[in-house]
């Protein structure tokens, strides 16, 4: 059994949780060139919602071939895929006209967020970002949207959770702007929504650094380094995907494609602002705590002069003593007052009063004032 005990392990262990080691992997350990294997999902789920502004058809499907049929309607359909399987996704692709270079992106994982149009399909692909308040951590699910003439697909990889709630409400809503706009309005909905949950998990980072920050004025330990570490790495993950969404917002101002209505231009343009607005806060964060890490070694250093100046303090006080002590405690016949009766008190009042005056002094330079 104790040959089964490594050392290395043992001590891996414990540093991981401190400093988050294996976090840094799943950020950073990502190769474009090797294409990953994506696991089938287990199970896949198919909600559509086939509507115009007086009817609405709200209806859960059993499989994705049961969504076929919503092509060219006369009505618009958004069709949600909770669930990705390989087979399903060519079939609903080859149905609906979607390029077999889209499924790939579709079925790919850690894809960098970006916007494409292939053969009179708009397609965008970015990440729904939560925050996982057991790990303090952010997640992330790719979605990918396509946008056709009278269609809107989107392809989740979590059946479990997103943040489409809201409109989902005003889908069931008659006479709202959902309703009555077209499929580009849909589009620019889903974006909106991803992009605003991108300012409440920012929050939650936010409110980690402010009790970062007073947890390192009220003091320094190892354990707020790993936490500012932590941290950093979070803020990574963020500038990885805030930035490809602004592109990706970009892209969808500039079209000229026909699927995109002139007024739908500013709403596209709103996003925008917020996906600036959000990767300027994260800037903003990564400058606090790259600040707060100064002031963490700033707070070790001046620990550290703090001790260095009472042992540099304690060394000069002992050294007149030491030197007297010295001087009388040699080995010689004849030593100037060693017979005296009262050179030993008078020697060790000398040792008290030096160290005393020379205390004095120091006092009265500073030497002793807290910065």
């Amino acid at each position: 059994m104790l040959n089964e005990l490594r050392p290395d392990k043992y001590i891996k262990s414990l540093i991981e949780p401190l400093f988050g080691s294996q976090r840094t992997k799943e950020i950073l350990h990502i190769n474009p060139t090797i294409l990953p294997i994506r696991e089938e999902a287990s199970e896949v789920m198919v909600y559509v919602y086939d509507y115009n502004n007086e009817v609405l058809e709200e209806r859960e499907l059993a499989s994705v071939k049961e969504a076929l049929e919503f092509k060219k309607n006369n009505r618009n359909s958004w069709i949600n895929i909770n669930g990705l399987r390989k087979a399903d996704t060519e079939m609903i692709a080859e149905h609906f006209g979607i390029h077999p270079l889209l499924v790939e992106d579709i079925l790919s994982i850690h894809q960098r967020p970006k916007m494409d149009e292939v053969e009179g399909i708009m397609f965008c692909l970015l990440n729904m970002l939560y925050f996982n308040e057991q790990k303090k951590s952010v997640e992330t699910e790719q979605i990918s949207i396509v946008l056709g003439d009278d269609f809107v697909i989107s392809f989740q990889e979590d059946a479990e959770r997103d943040v489409f709630d809201p409109l989902r409400h005003k889908l069931k809503m008659p006479g709202t702007k959902i309703r009555e706009r077209g499929m580009d309005y849909l589009l620019y909905s889903l974006l909106d929504l991803i992009v605003d949950n991108y300012f409440l998990v920012m929050e939650k980072i936010g409110d980690q650094i402010e009790d970062l920050e007073e947890e390192v004025l009220r003091g320094h330990s190892k354990r707020s380094l790993g936490h500012i570490n932590q941290v950093r790495k979070e803020l990574i993950v963020l500038k990885r995907n805030l930035l490809p969404v602004r592109e990706l917002t970009n892209g969808f101002i500039r079209s000229d494609n026909k699927l995109l209505d002139e007024r739908t231009d500013k709403y596209f343009k709103d996003v925008y602002d917020h996906i600036l607005q959000a990767y300027d806060l994260s800037e903003n964060y990564r400058d606090v705590m790259m600040s707060m890490q100064d002031l963490y070694i700033n707070n070790v250093n001046l620990k550290l002069n703090e001790v260095m100046k009472v042992m540099a303090i304690v060394t000069v006080l002992l050294a007149p003593p030491t030197v007297i002590g010295g001087i009388f405690g040699m080995n010689f016949d004849r030593i100037p007052f060693a017979h005296q009766p009262l050179a030993f008190y008078i020697t060790v009042a000398v040792m008290l009063i030096i160290p005393m005056f020379m205390l004095i002094i120091f006092k009265k330079r500073g030497w002793f004032t807290r910065v």
